[in-house]
């Protein structure tokens, strides 16, 4: 619908337009700088005589230089060593519990899952004094300075349910 709508807008008074576009005198291009190099090889035939003459001596130059080109020794690469990484990376088994099938299995040493971070979050906030952040540390081969920001900075949600009579005063 809205295709009509445009189509007549842009054929409205088509002709009219064009015709005052056609009308219009031409702009005029801006005037060239006169060349000093032209005018003084177009008044002497001399230059072009001299430009369009073979000389000897040149062409004697020329055919001397020989020029020997070889290619490089082609080397075969192995299929094998293209896809290895440059660092090999120490992996560990993550340590999930219930919620197995909901993450990955292996991660890098120093780095945890989500679903690990989650669980040794709520670990700590449920029996502080069993994982403390040393024993977190040491379990999940990660460095105490960052169990410390994580501890200090993230905190799990806690799920809250009021009793039917205090939702009414709520």
């Amino acid at each position: 619908m809205g295709g009509r709508v445009t189509r007549v807008f842009r054929s409205f008074n088509v002709e009219n337009r064009a015709r005052r576009e056609i009308s219009k005198e031409k702009p005029r291009p801006a005037p060239r700088h006169p060349s000093s190099r032209l005018n003084d090889l177009a008044g002497r035939p001399e230059i072009q005589e001299e430009i369009y003459k073979k000389d000897d001596r040149l062409l004697t130059f020329l055919k001397d230089v020989y020029v020997e080109s070889r290619d490089p020794p082609v080397r075969v690469k192995d299929g094998s060593s293209e896809h290895l990484p440059c660092k090999l990376e120490e992996k560990r088994l993550t340590k999930l519990g219930a919620l197995e099938g909901q993450d990955v299995t292996k991660v890098s040493k120093g780095k945890i899952s989500v679903v690990e971070a989650l669980t040794l979050l709520n670990n700590h906030k449920l029996h502080p004094q069993i994982w403390t952040a040393e024993k977190i540390a040491a379990e999940y081969s990660l460095e105490l300075k960052d169990v410390n920001s994580l501890l200090e900075f993230f905190i799990p949600f806690t799920v809250q349910e009021f009793p039917k009579e205090t939702k009414k005063a709520i």
